[in-house]
């Protein structure tokens, strides 16, 4: 069953990379266009977004109490990545990553899913920074619409959301095991129509809140861990502005930190609520729109936009891909299902 799981990976992976070839195909021809120095110097940085992700996920891991080496962690990320992407299934596929790759490891999967969970969370704040920053521009500029202001609606949701399940485990486990079942029961009442069962149980969802409020508490005691790991998302923002602001470079548009900043954040703003993956194909229109608003001739736009997802995406991916190999080399690796989010 583990291999043919495994097996079942890969070849979502070879048919989206096969479904999407056409764009992959144009998306690395762009980068034959631009100057290279300044691509390699974007690739370098999105080299050290990379190393810097993979120290938020240790620092959020030493948090909750689980020793994780960076190594081993680093391809962790780039599997669950991978897996989100090709797999997507609103975060739950790349979360079961971390789960079962801690069953392997013999540590708690309801910790690792919470890492998982919190650095989503991080991530979040840590981009709401730059987008605060992008929106002070736009309505500098007067181009603030409703679409960028709803966008950031949605966003500051999803994160109230995060943070009030974060208090709840904070405050008591038992607390976080009923919210978490009233969403179990919620989620079973609109899919039993059509599964004919129960998609997840509500019991393993109260025995996963009461192991991942251990964790929390352990956050608790540690809240250094916790500013640092707010610190370096915010920080690994900036990384992935620096590789844009080269794609910039390398297309021979001059660097305007209002207009970087700005583009930057309304592109990833809409590409994080997209309904695709990774903001797959809602990314690159919503990127390449921002940028030509802002006086940027609409080819070079184009060009720019597809030149940064090469960097940022399907190196990424492919990156994923090879990890996952890797883990799965270096040892059994488990099975990954819905169940295992739950702890089961």
């Amino acid at each position: 069953m583990r291999k043919f799981i495994l097996a079942l990976l890969f070849l979502l992976g070879i048919i989206f990379l096969f479904v999407n070839k056409a764009e992959l195909a144009s998306t690395l021809q762009t980068l034959l266009l631009g100057k290279w120095q300044y691509l390699v110097g974007a690739l370098a940085f999105e080299v050290l977004w990379v190393l810097g992700v993979t120290g938020v996920f240790l620092i959020i891991y030493r948090a909750i109490g689980i020793a994780e080496k960076f190594d081993s962690m680093i391809f962790i990320f780039g599997a669950a990545n991978f897996v989100g992407i090709v797999a997507p299934s609103a975060g739950v596929s790349g979360l079961a990553v971390f789960a079962a790759e801690a069953r392997r490891r013999g540590y708690s999967p309801a910790r690792a899913t919470v890492a998982g969970t919190l650095f989503m969370l991080l991530d979040y704040i840590g981009f709401f920074f730059i987008l605060c920053l992008g929106l002070y521009v736009l309505m500098r500029r007067q181009d603030l619409t409703w679409v960028e202001i709803s966008a950031t609606i949605i966003l500051a949701g999803v994160i109230a959301v995060l943070v009030a399940l974060l208090i709840l485990g904070l405050r008591s486990g038992e607390a976080l095991g009923a919210a978490l079942a009233w969403i179990a029961k919620g989620i079973n009442r609109l899919l039993r129509p059509w599964l004919k069962r129960d998609y997840v149980s509500a019991e393993n969802a109260r025995t996963f809140a009461l192991d991942a409020a251990q964790g929390l508490k352990e956050l608790k005691n540690h809240p250094f861990y916790l500013l640092a790991a707010i610190g370096l998302a915010v920080v690994n923002k900036f990384l992935l502005m620096i590789v844009l602001g080269l794609c910039f470079l390398a297309f021979g548009v001059p660097l305007v930190p209002g207009t970087l900043i700005s583009g930057f954040s309304i592109g990833y703003l809409l590409s994080t609520i997209s309904p695709t993956p990774a903001g797959l194909g809602f990314f690159e229109g919503s990127l390449t729109l921002v940028l030509s608003s802002m006086s940027i001739p609409f080819g070079t736009a184009i060009l720019i936009t597809l030149s940064y997802r090469a960097i940022t995406f399907w190196l990424l991916l492919l990156f994923g891909m090879v990890s996952l190999r890797l883990l799965e080399r270096s040892a059994d690796f488990p099975e990954i299902e819905k169940n295992r989010i739950l702890g089961e």
